[in-house]
């Protein structure tokens, strides 16, 4: 299992805890030290489409209006914090975010 993120990222953080607890064998990219390949990248777009970049944190509202008008690509290329996380990869099954439905689908019990 991959988790997508950043060390710094509080919900990251807590799913990695959770789900090693949970016996999950973990792998953590971090996203800004080893940011996503082309092709990692177009897999994102292609299961999130815009969902995949944050509008909500202050990262995102700092882009130049020309970066906000451009593709989720392009943002998280140039800032790779705006991307939503964590992203969570089992086998080839993505999740995003860490609420309840994402907790359900991979915690036991």
């Amino acid at each position: 299992m991959i988790i997508y993120g950043l060390p710094t990222c509080a919900i990251c953080q807590k799913a990695r805890k959770a789900l090693e607890a949970d016996g999950k064998e973990i792998t953590f990219r971090d996203v800004r030290a080893e940011p996503l390949t082309e092709t990692e990248l177009d897999e994102l777009i292609a299961e999130f489409g815009d969902q995949l970049v944050d509008r909500t944190s202050n990262d995102y509202r700092a882009l130049n209006d020309w970066l906000k008008n451009s593709e989720a690509e392009a943002q998280i290329n140039a800032r790779p914090k705006v991307m939503a996380r964590p992203i969570i990869r089992e086998q080839d099954t993505f999740y995003l975010g860490w609420d309840d439905a994402v907790q359900s689908a991979l915690l036991k019990g």
